[in-house]
């Protein structure tokens, strides 16, 4: 089997994922993961796919053909799926505060000084309840490096959560 990504992005339409699914069923694939949403009036998704190695050409041109359906695919071939990483161990993080520019980016930033790898990642800006405004949510898996020094990783994150005016909360596994 080799493992295929899709990378999905156009208008909205019922029967989308149904098409694409469709595709890799036909081709004797499997759906392993994915991530869609609806962003600004915008369909967007990334769906990881094992597929029959023999298949994968076929499946390819099939998802591609959806483009004249308005939607724009990018297909990424990783031959054989990897092994999973036992180099480092999972924390989980939950952020929520006053919206604002840059939280991702000072956070994303931090922990790549400390060689943590974000494996996933999904925010959201929500209505403040009772008191007006907006509220950045995000919650992250990140892979801390065995090597890293976790109590000055959370010292740094709670430093900057203060310095940001956001609650986190950490949590180590996934």
């Amino acid at each position: 089997m080799a493992t295929v990504v899709l990378t999905l992005l156009g208008t909205d339409r019922a029967g989308l994922v149904s098409a694409v699914s469709q595709l890799i069923t036909e081709r004797g694939g499997s759906w392993e993961r994915s991530q869609m949403a609806h962003l600004a009036g915008t369909f967007a998704g990334i769906v990881e796919i094992d597929v029959p190695s023999a298949q994968v050409d076929a499946l390819v041109s099939g998802v591609e053909a959806l483009g004249s359906q308005g939607l724009r695919v990018s297909v990424e071939r990783s031959g054989e799926a990897p092994p999973a990483s036992t180099e480092g161990h999972r924390m989980s993080l939950h952020l929520v505060g006053a919206d604002r520019p840059g939280i991702v980016a000072e956070v994303s930033a931090l922990l790549a000084r400390h060689g943590v790898n974000l494996e996933e990642l999904s925010t959201q800006v929500v209505e403040a309840p009772m008191a007006g405004g907006t509220l950045f949510e995000a919650d992250a898996v990140a892979v801390v490096p065995d090597s890293a020094d976790t109590t000055a990783l959370r010292s740094a994150l709670e430093a900057l959560a203060n310095e940001l005016m956001v609650d986190l909360d950490l949590h180590e596994g996934s």
